[in-house]
């Protein structure tokens, strides 16, 4: 019996980090639940379609030469168009006025129209030109351009939607440029809201200096972008970085960024430059009743009696840069670069590669007060990435990635109540 054949009758329920497996009858659970645990129910992806994203009941997916649109949270797909790249989609989200934006690794293309037709759009720097990909000498590798690591990329800016987000990319697929886009037209035009320096350690093989790719005027440096998150009540927007020092400078930022609409223009600020053994090398960043929360992912070089820098922290965001008025809610073991937090449920993963926990969940039901690590283990080594906010039904969508960063399956999971 296959993978998801097994997890039709049987499910394995972990609490506090331990797992214990075998069949499990489901009183009163949702249609489709595979598995419990005292705090959630959880559920792969059925058959057809990965479910790339989802915005209230609806879910945009993809497979076999083509491109789908649910309007029941998944369970049906009732449109789908011919799109022969579909195995390439690194990104995908929806937009309030019902506009779907995707891409493939190097490309980006919008629907206005529910699938019935679309169009490529062609970023544009901040000098107003057409940002194209450059060309890789292995057509193969062209790099991800627009791949994010977190899930959740609009938001409510002064009673009109923005799209913010950037590109975790120089891992597969080969190098490129590390930006933050940006769109206020559901996704019409795309711009360039910030570039990256140029970094040495990631760029075509045999590639002259005067060539390399990222902005040649900004000497900040990273591997990729970690996440982008809005504080409305600062109508600002804070982003964060990776990797490790590779002898060209800090790669770990953070940093804030405003919006001027009239201007349309950015004005970006470096808050915090660091080596990787940090709690600032660091992913899922959250903005709750004014609090900044963030998941660290520390695990550079450090000394042998020392431990990472490691948990998730909570602090008011004018004391980012000082670490003596942060709090650690959680003091994890592992790496943990991704979170969300929705209606006081927050939900953070393990990276696998580095986790003694096959498929790590971190998990509060009130904020931070208490804990409880939870290992899904019968979906093997994977990462947790790229949490979306609940659907229609109340299911959060997350990402199961191979080792780290490799396609593998789509996870559901459902808070108790």
């Amino acid at each position: 019996m296959d993978r998801r054949g097994f997890l039709g009758t049987a499910a394995a329920v972990a609490v506090g980090g331990s797992l214990s497996s075998g069949l499990t009858r489901l009183k009163a659970a949702p249609a489709g639940t595979v598995g419990e645990t005292d705090q959630f129910w959880y559920r792969l992806a059925p058959e057809g379609p990965y479910i790339d994203s989802q915005r209230g009941d609806r879910a945009f997916g993809f497979g076999g030469g083509k491109i789908f649109l649910s309007k029941d949270a998944g369970r049906t797909w009732a449109l789908e168009a011919a799109f022969p790249e579909a195995e390439d989609i690194t990104f995908s989200c929806f937009l309030k006025n019902g506009n779907i934006l995707f891409a493939t690794r190097e490309k980006l293309f919008l629907s206005t129209d529910e699938l019935a037709t679309h169009r490529q759009v062609v970023v544009k720097d901040r000098q107003g030109r057409d940002y194209l990909p450059h060309t890789p000498k292995d057509p193969d590798q062209p790099g991800w351009y627009f791949h994010p690591l977190d899930g959740v990329h609009t938001w409510d800016v002064d009673g009109s939607e923005m799209l913010v987000w950037g590109n975790y990319c120089n891992v597969l697929g080969g190098p490129v440029p590390v930006n933050i886009f940006y769109s206020t037209d559901g996704g019409e035009t795309v711009k360039i809201a910030y570039s990256f320096g140029r970094n040495p350690a990631f760029q075509e093989p045999g590639a002259a200096p005067e060539s390399f790719l990222g902005d040649p005027d900004n000497p900040v440096v990273c591997r990729h972008v970690h996440g982008v998150t809005y504080h409305p009540a600062e109508r600002a927007f804070y982003a964060c970085t990776g990797d490790i020092d590779r002898g060209h400078g800090h790669e770990c930022h953070w940093l804030r960024g405003v919006y001027d609409a009239k201007a349309d223009a950015w004005d970006w600020k470096i808050l915090v430059s660091v080596n990787s053994n940090s709690r600032y090398k660091s992913g899922g960043i959250n903005f709750v009743d004014g609090q900044l929360y963030w998941a660290a992912d520390a695990n550079g070089p450090k000394p042998a009696d020392e431990k990472h820098d490691r948990g998730i922290f909570r602090c008011a965001p004018a004391d980012l840069a000082d670490p003596s008025k942060h709090t650690r809610l959680f003091d994890a073991e592992f790496e943990m670069a991704n979170m969300i937090i929705e209606d006081g449920v927050m939900v953070a993963g393990h990276c696998a590669p580095a986790s003694t926990l096959a498929t790590g969940l971190a998990y509060s039901a009130d904020l931070g007060k208490t804990w409880k690590e939870y290992d899904l283990a019968e979906f093997g080594p994977r990462s947790p990435l790229r949490f979306q906010r609940k659907n229609s039904e109340g299911w959060f969508r997350m990402d199961l990635r191979k080792g780290w960063i490799e396609r593998g399956e789509v996870l559901f999971i459902k808070p108790k109540p």
